[in-house]
Protein backbone atom coordinates (compact mmCIF):
# COMPACT_ATOMS: atom_id res chain seq x y z
CA UNK A 1 0.00 0.00 0.00
CA UNK A 2 1.76 3.43 -1.09
CA UNK A 3 0.42 7.43 -0.31
CA UNK A 4 1.40 10.24 -2.06
CA UNK A 5 2.85 12.58 0.10
CA UNK A 6 3.34 16.40 -0.05
CA UNK A 7 5.92 18.42 1.74
CA UNK A 8 5.44 22.38 1.49
CA UNK A 9 6.46 25.65 3.11
CA UNK A 10 3.34 27.65 4.53
CA UNK A 11 3.61 31.59 5.57
CA UNK A 12 6.85 31.09 2.85
CA UNK A 13 8.62 34.44 1.53
CA UNK A 14 11.30 31.42 -0.20
CA UNK A 15 11.35 28.23 -0.47
CA UNK A 16 12.62 26.82 3.04
CA UNK A 17 11.22 29.43 5.03
CA UNK A 18 8.07 29.62 6.80
CA UNK A 19 6.48 26.21 8.81
CA UNK A 20 6.55 23.23 6.93
CA UNK A 21 4.21 20.85 6.69
CA UNK A 22 3.98 17.23 5.29
CA UNK A 23 0.44 16.41 3.46
CA UNK A 24 -0.53 12.36 2.69
CA UNK A 25 -2.98 11.57 0.60
CA UNK A 26 -4.42 8.21 -0.07
CA UNK A 27 -7.00 5.82 -1.56
CA UNK A 28 -7.00 3.78 1.28
CA UNK A 29 -7.03 3.91 4.84
CA UNK A 30 -4.69 4.40 7.56
CA UNK A 31 -4.73 3.74 11.15
CA UNK A 32 -4.53 6.43 13.80
CA UNK A 33 -1.38 4.23 15.29
CA UNK A 34 -0.10 4.49 11.59
CA UNK A 35 -0.92 8.54 11.87
CA UNK A 36 1.00 9.10 14.36
CA UNK A 37 3.76 7.35 13.80
CA UNK A 38 4.62 8.64 10.47
CA UNK A 39 3.76 12.19 12.05
CA UNK A 40 6.43 11.38 14.17
CA UNK A 41 8.80 9.96 12.57
CA UNK A 42 8.25 12.95 9.79
CA UNK A 43 8.78 15.34 13.24
CA UNK A 44 7.56 18.24 11.56
CA UNK A 45 5.21 20.64 13.60
CA UNK A 46 2.24 19.34 11.79
CA UNK A 47 1.49 16.58 9.25
CA UNK A 48 -1.90 16.23 7.86
CA UNK A 49 -3.53 12.94 6.20
CA UNK A 50 -6.64 13.41 3.86
CA UNK A 51 -8.56 10.17 4.17
CA UNK A 52 -9.92 8.35 1.91
CA UNK A 53 -13.40 8.10 3.41
CA UNK A 54 -16.23 9.46 1.05
CA UNK A 55 -16.54 13.64 1.11
CA UNK A 56 -18.93 14.78 3.57
CA UNK A 57 -21.10 18.35 2.51
CA UNK A 58 -18.64 18.91 -0.27
CA UNK A 59 -15.51 18.67 1.95
CA UNK A 60 -12.72 16.36 2.39
CA UNK A 61 -11.96 14.51 5.21
CA UNK A 62 -8.46 15.57 7.04
CA UNK A 63 -6.81 14.59 10.52
CA UNK A 64 -4.20 16.84 12.17
CA UNK A 65 -1.52 15.28 13.72
CA UNK A 66 1.89 16.40 15.70
CA UNK A 67 5.03 14.25 16.63
CA UNK A 68 3.36 13.84 19.97
CA UNK A 69 -0.63 13.74 19.27
CA UNK A 70 -3.60 14.31 17.45
CA UNK A 71 -4.85 18.08 17.34
CA UNK A 72 -8.64 19.42 16.33
CA UNK A 73 -7.32 22.84 14.63
CA UNK A 74 -3.83 24.61 13.62
CA UNK A 75 -3.74 27.29 10.68
CA UNK A 76 -0.34 26.22 8.18
CA UNK A 77 -1.87 22.52 8.29
CA UNK A 78 -5.24 23.86 7.09
CA UNK A 79 -3.79 26.61 4.45
CA UNK A 80 -0.78 24.05 3.27
CA UNK A 81 -3.50 21.04 2.99
CA UNK A 82 -6.17 22.97 1.11
CA UNK A 83 -3.21 24.06 -1.34
CA UNK A 84 -2.14 20.85 -2.30
CA UNK A 85 -5.60 19.68 -2.64
CA UNK A 86 -6.44 22.52 -5.09
CA UNK A 87 -2.81 22.05 -6.89
CA UNK A 88 -2.51 18.14 -7.05
CA UNK A 89 -6.31 16.61 -6.43
CA UNK A 90 -8.57 19.24 -8.00
CA UNK A 91 -6.48 21.42 -10.19
CA UNK A 92 -9.18 22.57 -12.23
CA UNK A 93 -10.92 23.65 -9.04
CA UNK A 94 -12.89 26.69 -9.17
CA UNK A 95 -14.33 27.34 -6.52
CA UNK A 96 -13.13 27.26 -2.21
CA UNK A 97 -11.45 24.00 -0.91
CA UNK A 98 -14.16 22.90 2.00
CA UNK A 99 -11.84 20.89 4.78
CA UNK A 100 -13.93 18.76 7.61
CA UNK A 101 -12.30 18.87 10.50
CA UNK A 102 -13.05 17.47 14.12
CA UNK A 103 -14.38 21.21 15.11
CA UNK A 104 -16.19 21.72 11.65
CA UNK A 105 -15.81 22.70 8.50
CA UNK A 106 -13.25 25.33 7.23
CA UNK A 107 -13.38 26.79 3.62
CA UNK A 108 -9.95 28.33 2.55
CA UNK A 109 -10.37 30.65 -0.55
CA UNK A 110 -7.24 31.84 -2.93
CA UNK A 111 -6.25 35.10 -4.01
CA UNK A 112 -4.16 36.36 -6.56
CA UNK A 113 -2.47 39.19 -5.58
CA UNK A 114 -1.50 42.24 -7.91
CA UNK A 115 1.84 41.02 -8.14
CA UNK A 116 0.60 37.42 -9.46
CA UNK A 117 1.49 35.91 -6.47
CA UNK A 118 -1.11 33.26 -4.88
CA UNK A 119 -2.46 33.66 -0.78
CA UNK A 120 -4.88 30.93 0.52
CA UNK A 121 -6.95 32.25 3.66
CA UNK A 122 -9.12 30.92 6.12
CA UNK A 123 -11.56 32.32 8.47
CA UNK A 124 -10.57 31.69 11.72
CA UNK A 125 -12.65 30.42 14.68
CA UNK A 126 -14.37 32.64 17.34
CA UNK A 127 -11.50 33.80 19.78
CA UNK A 128 -12.57 34.68 23.23
CA UNK A 129 -9.74 37.13 25.54
CA UNK A 130 -9.94 35.86 29.27
CA UNK A 131 -7.12 36.22 32.15
CA UNK A 132 -4.69 39.29 32.26
CA UNK A 133 -1.51 38.63 33.51
CA UNK A 134 1.02 41.26 35.35
CA UNK A 135 3.76 42.39 33.54
CA UNK A 136 6.49 41.82 36.05
CA UNK A 137 6.06 37.61 36.23
CA UNK A 138 5.78 37.66 32.28
CA UNK A 139 8.85 39.61 32.09
CA UNK A 140 10.58 37.61 33.98
CA UNK A 141 9.55 34.46 32.34
CA UNK A 142 11.27 35.87 29.31
CA UNK A 143 13.93 37.41 30.30
CA UNK A 144 13.65 41.22 29.70
CA UNK A 145 12.68 43.85 32.11
CA UNK A 146 8.78 44.59 32.80
CA UNK A 147 8.86 48.09 30.94
CA UNK A 148 9.92 46.65 27.97
CA UNK A 149 6.51 45.20 27.58
CA UNK A 150 3.86 48.13 26.59
CA UNK A 151 1.63 49.31 29.60
CA UNK A 152 -0.80 50.62 27.57
CA UNK A 153 -2.09 47.11 26.92
CA UNK A 154 -2.80 44.37 28.98
CA UNK A 155 -0.63 40.84 28.73
CA UNK A 156 -4.12 39.20 28.15
CA UNK A 157 -5.12 35.19 26.97
CA UNK A 158 -6.66 34.50 23.90
CA UNK A 159 -8.76 31.07 23.51
CA UNK A 160 -10.07 29.38 20.00
CA UNK A 161 -9.83 25.77 21.02
CA UNK A 162 -6.05 26.01 22.43
CA UNK A 163 -4.92 29.49 24.86
CA UNK A 164 -2.08 32.00 24.20
CA UNK A 165 -1.06 34.97 25.93
CA UNK A 166 -0.58 37.99 23.97
CA UNK A 167 2.36 40.33 24.66
CA UNK A 168 2.82 43.55 23.56
CA UNK A 169 6.20 45.06 23.37
CA UNK A 170 7.96 48.22 23.12
CA UNK A 171 10.53 47.49 20.94
CA UNK A 172 12.13 44.99 17.96
CA UNK A 173 15.10 44.97 20.19
CA UNK A 174 13.01 43.44 23.27
CA UNK A 175 11.40 41.15 21.01
CA UNK A 176 14.58 40.08 20.05
CA UNK A 177 16.60 39.75 22.97
CA UNK A 178 13.39 37.00 24.67
CA UNK A 179 13.86 34.22 25.81
CA UNK A 180 11.81 31.34 27.69
CA UNK A 181 13.48 31.03 31.42
CA UNK A 182 11.53 27.51 31.85
CA UNK A 183 11.57 27.93 35.28
CA UNK A 184 9.78 31.10 35.34
CA UNK A 185 7.83 29.88 32.81
CA UNK A 186 6.54 26.87 34.04
CA UNK A 187 5.83 28.84 37.39
CA UNK A 188 3.34 30.58 35.03
CA UNK A 189 1.67 27.90 33.49
CA UNK A 190 0.92 26.22 37.24
CA UNK A 191 -0.95 29.41 38.06
CA UNK A 192 -3.45 28.40 35.29
CA UNK A 193 -1.78 30.88 32.51
CA UNK A 194 -1.40 29.07 28.24
CA UNK A 195 1.98 27.63 27.89
CA UNK A 196 2.14 29.50 24.42
CA UNK A 197 3.28 33.06 24.53
CA UNK A 198 2.77 35.04 21.28
CA UNK A 199 4.94 38.34 21.41
CA UNK A 200 4.61 41.10 18.79
CA UNK A 201 6.10 44.61 18.56
CA UNK A 202 5.37 47.45 15.60
CA UNK A 203 9.05 47.74 14.97
CA UNK A 204 9.50 45.57 12.04
CA UNK A 205 12.67 44.31 10.51
CA UNK A 206 11.42 45.43 6.93
CA UNK A 207 9.70 48.50 6.50
CA UNK A 208 6.93 46.87 4.11
CA UNK A 209 5.63 44.65 7.50
CA UNK A 210 3.31 45.86 9.60
CA UNK A 211 4.69 44.02 12.90
CA UNK A 212 6.85 41.47 13.76
CA UNK A 213 6.07 38.46 16.03
CA UNK A 214 7.28 35.53 17.89
CA UNK A 215 5.33 32.32 19.19
CA UNK A 216 7.04 30.70 21.88
CA UNK A 217 5.97 26.99 23.79
CA UNK A 218 7.41 23.90 24.86
CA UNK A 219 6.12 21.22 23.19
CA UNK A 220 8.27 17.67 21.58
CA UNK A 221 12.00 19.69 22.31
CA UNK A 222 10.61 22.58 20.06
CA UNK A 223 10.32 26.19 21.99
CA UNK A 224 9.52 29.03 19.19
CA UNK A 225 7.09 28.39 15.84
CA UNK A 226 8.50 30.46 12.88
CA UNK A 227 5.07 31.00 11.85
CA UNK A 228 1.98 30.66 13.42
CA UNK A 229 -1.63 30.95 11.72
CA UNK A 230 -3.37 30.81 15.23
CA UNK A 231 -1.21 33.01 17.09
CA UNK A 232 -2.22 35.46 14.38
CA UNK A 233 -5.71 34.96 14.72
CA UNK A 234 -5.69 35.96 18.61
CA UNK A 235 -3.79 38.69 17.81
CA UNK A 236 -6.59 39.56 15.46
CA UNK A 237 -8.69 39.73 18.31
CA UNK A 238 -6.63 41.28 20.80
CA UNK A 239 -6.31 44.04 18.61
CA UNK A 240 -10.06 44.89 18.08
CA UNK A 241 -10.91 44.45 21.46
CA UNK A 242 -8.36 47.19 22.41
CA UNK A 243 -8.88 49.15 19.40
CA UNK A 244 -4.68 48.82 18.97
CA UNK A 245 -4.57 50.72 15.37
CA UNK A 246 -7.59 52.89 16.60
CA UNK A 247 -9.86 51.42 13.07
CA UNK A 248 -12.34 48.85 12.97
CA UNK A 249 -10.62 47.17 9.98
CA UNK A 250 -7.25 45.84 9.87
CA UNK A 251 -5.26 44.88 7.18
CA UNK A 252 -1.45 43.86 8.53
CA UNK A 253 1.41 42.01 7.21
CA UNK A 254 3.28 39.98 10.25
CA UNK A 255 6.84 38.86 9.83
CA UNK A 256 8.15 36.08 12.26
CA UNK A 257 10.71 33.48 12.20
CA UNK A 258 13.58 35.19 11.69
CA UNK A 259 15.24 34.46 15.27
CA UNK A 260 14.85 30.46 14.00
CA UNK A 261 16.42 31.59 10.55
CA UNK A 262 12.66 30.35 9.00
CA UNK A 263 11.84 34.17 7.69
CA UNK A 264 7.98 34.21 7.20
CA UNK A 265 5.24 36.32 6.11
CA UNK A 266 1.86 35.93 8.14
CA UNK A 267 -0.85 37.89 6.31
CA UNK A 268 -4.42 39.33 8.77
CA UNK A 269 -7.34 40.85 8.15
CA UNK A 270 -9.69 41.23 11.00
CA UNK A 271 -12.83 43.50 11.37
CA UNK A 272 -15.55 43.84 13.86
CA UNK A 273 -18.88 42.55 12.28
CA UNK A 274 -22.07 41.41 14.04
CA UNK A 275 -21.31 42.09 17.73
CA UNK A 276 -18.19 40.05 17.25
CA UNK A 277 -15.14 39.83 15.06
CA UNK A 278 -14.33 38.37 11.44
CA UNK A 279 -10.81 37.03 11.19
CA UNK A 280 -8.96 35.93 8.58
CA UNK A 281 -5.54 34.43 8.31
CA UNK A 282 -3.58 34.27 5.32
CA UNK A 283 -0.25 33.43 3.54
CA UNK A 284 1.70 31.68 0.31
CA UNK A 285 2.63 28.34 0.26
CA UNK A 286 5.68 27.17 -1.69
CA UNK A 287 6.11 23.63 -2.85
CA UNK A 288 9.38 21.69 -1.86
CA UNK A 289 9.46 18.14 -2.17
CA UNK A 290 6.46 15.04 -3.31
CA UNK A 291 6.82 11.14 -3.61
CA UNK A 292 5.22 8.01 -2.24
CA UNK A 293 5.00 6.72 1.22
CA UNK A 294 5.90 3.01 0.98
Amino acid sequence: MSHRFYIVDVFAENAYSGNQLAVVIGEEPISDENMQKIASEINYSETTFVTPTPMRDGGYQVRIFTPAREVDFAGHPILGTAWVLRHYVVPDAREDILLNLSVGQIAVTFEITSHGDEVAWFIAPPVSLGRVCAREPMAAALGISADEIDAAFPVQQASAGTSAMIVPLRSLDALRRCSLDLHKFEALSKQGFPSLIYLFSTETHFPQNDLCARFFFEAHGVREDPATGNGAAFLGAYILEHDYFSRPLVSLRIEQGYEVRRASLVLLRAQKAGGGAEIRVGGSVIPVVQGELI
